[in-house]
């Protein structure tokens, strides 16, 4: 098992534990399922790291059969986050308005900004697979992650 997992799950259990402390309400409910399919989606970096570093060929072929399987979802629940992110930060903004002193409020703006091109660059992927495409990708999906925790600790 290596390091992902273990911060995947720590960010899970924080975020669960901050959304448990209030009642539910849309705001938090469509906040806590877009950040459930984004890490979804970052599980893969987990997964692609373990076949990489793992001596053992039966783990390498499991794990790639696992994120072959995987892989025709992964567009979908990246599309799908954006959209309940989006639908998230419609309620936060009907709500609390568009206050840019707001660091919660500027980083989530900062981490939708960056998710729009993260989703407009995985479906770019698909289309057409190049190198700089696919580090533009991963680097997106490296600063939403820590976008994320931002905005959750904020």
């Amino acid at each position: 098992m290596n390091i992902w997992y273990i911060l995947n799950g720590l960010i899970l259990i924080f975020a669960i534990s901050k959304v448990a402390m209030k009642p539910i309400s849309a705001i938090t409910f469509f906040g806590l399922l877009g950040f459930l399919f984004i890490m979804f989606n970052w599980t893969r970096q987990a997964v692609f790291k373990t076949i990489r570093d793992s001596p053992y060929r039966e783990q390498k072929i499991r794990f790639a059969n696992f994120s072959k399987r995987v892989l025709p979802l992964h567009k979908w629940t990246g599309t799908i986050s954006l959209i309940l992110i989006l639908i998230h930060a419609i309620f936060v903004i009907q709500m609390y308005g568009l206050l840019l002193t707001n660091k919660k409020i500027m980083t989530g703006l900062f981490a939708i900004i960056v998710l729009i091109f993260l989703v407009v660059s995985g479906w770019l992927r698909w289309v057409k697979t190049t190198p700089i495409r696919r580090y533009v990708h991963w680097g997106l999906g490296f600063t939403i992650f820590f976008l994320i925790i931002v905005h959750i600790i904020l």
